[in-house]
């Protein structure tokens, strides 16, 4: 997929590929500004905030160092039918806004089709689960205190300005659940600075990091912070346990009652199947598994009642596998592996190229029935309608499919 934010972020932190992601803390800028306001404005943000059901955490306030009750910024509301429906208070927002607070809405991309479509271009480059989170932060307020997170984030500043700092890591890989506690950032930071708009910087898993703008007055800040959630030997290995039902040796009582002796028998007999089986499941074989097995994401599902769509879209959240095998070809995504004839791979590339795909346009060039494919990857759901609400996403950010190159 060929998403313009992917090829921004490559070239503002001199990356070639998501390979050096999670080695070294780096920054840069974006070369076009038009891309900003194309991702997230301020106005955007509120309107989102405004139009959903939104409750806490997802969506927080910070004012003064603290996270303000959701009593602060919240109005329960009781439709006609005794329904309780809890909205964000605009006016009240706007009031704390005007004294300087910071809000916080976590997983955008859940609610915001250009965002969607940029969170999903991003795990095609990395194949890692990514996310985003949203930080608006007006006049002197601060951000969060300073802390790690338990993952590799990229920071994309697209509007006002914003102080911060980076510290190295003073445990290495930390994990949220982990073995001992990680509460003592090291003394010297490694970066000191502001981030404009147009900025971007990568902070590494476990790098300590804040930012504020108790250094300023009036104005504003408004960043994106991309989450890349790698996995871990420990992912692995609860993936591996999952796998131990296979055998009949790990499905068997462990002997409480008998002697030592027996009780090592099968301590040994469990370590040596441990073994084999992590040699026939290795780390690899995980990580296809994780990608293939992922389902799709959420999309609208008109089963034809309002009319054949026009486009459709790959949804999946890896990109699909294809498999050509004499005059067959196997498509696997989503937890699916579907079978067509070698005649549809052209097709095929288009429609799950990740890009928008016009139908008749797609049975133009390819020569064969678009259409009954299109219904096909639709039922199975890999891809989507391309609703006007999703067409939206991907509008001057992804180029339409116009050929049947490899995806």
């Amino acid at each position: 997929m060929q998403h313009q934010l992917v090829h921004a972020i490559e070239t503002a932190l001199g990356w070639d590929g998501p390979v050096p992601m999670g080695s070294t803390f780096v920054r840069g800028r974006i070369s076009d500004p038009a891309l900003l306001p194309r991702l997230m404005t301020p106005a955007r943000l509120l309107n989102v905030i405004m139009r959903r059901g939104l409750s806490n955490p997802q969506f927080r306030v910070l004012q003064n160092g603290r996270e303000l009750h959701p009593g602060e910024y919240y109005t329960d509301t009781v439709t006609r039918r005794g329904q309780g429906i809890r909205f964000a208070n605009m006016t009240r927002l706007g009031a704390l806004m005007g004294e300087g607070c910071t809000l916080v809405l976590d997983e955008l991309d859940f609610f915001d089709p250009t965002m969607e479509a940029a969170c999903r271009a991003l795990q095609w480059w990395s194949h890692e689960l990514v996310q985003v989170n949203a930080y608006l932060t007006t006049q002197d307020a601060a951000g969060f205190a300073l802390h790690w997170d338990d993952h590799d984030v990229v920071i994309v500043q697209v509007a006002g300005e914003k102080s911060w700092e980076v510290r190295g890591a003073s445990r290495p890989v930390p994990m949220y659940r982990d073995a001992e506690p990680n509460n003592t950032p090291p003394d010297e930071a490694i970066w000191e600075g502001t981030l404009r708009a147009g900025d971007v910087m990568h902070i590494p898993r476990g790098h300590w990091h804040q930012a504020t703008r108790t250094d300023r007055a009036d104005g504003y800040s408004l960043h994106l912070t991309f989450g890349f959630v790698k996995r871990t030997g420990v992912n692995w290995l609860t993936w591996l346990a999952d796998q131990c039902r296979r055998e009949e040796v790990f499905r068997t009582d462990l002997d409480r009652w008998g002697t030592a002796e027996v009780q090592a028998e099968q301590t040994a007999a469990l370590a040596s199947a441990t073994a084999g089986l992590a040699d026939r499941f290795g780390s690899a074989a995980f990580l296809a598994a994780r990608q293939q097995e992922r389902p799709a994401a959420r999309h609208v599902q008109t089963v034809g009642l309002f009319g054949p769509p026009a486009a459709v879209v790959c949804v999946t959240e890896f990109p699909p596998i294809l498999e050509p095998d004499g005059d067959r070809v196997s498509v696997t995504a989503a937890g699916r592996r579907l079978t067509f004839h070698g005649k549809a791979v052209p097709a095929l590339r288009l429609f799950l190229s990740g890009a928008p795909v016009d139908i008749e346009r797609a049975a133009i060039e390819t020569g064969i029935d678009a259409g009954e494919l299109a219904d096909i990857l639709l039922r199975e759901g890999l891809c989507a309608e391309l609703t006007d609400e999703l067409r939206s996403g991907y509008t001057g950010l992804v180029p339409p499919a116009l050929s049947s190159s490899e995806p």
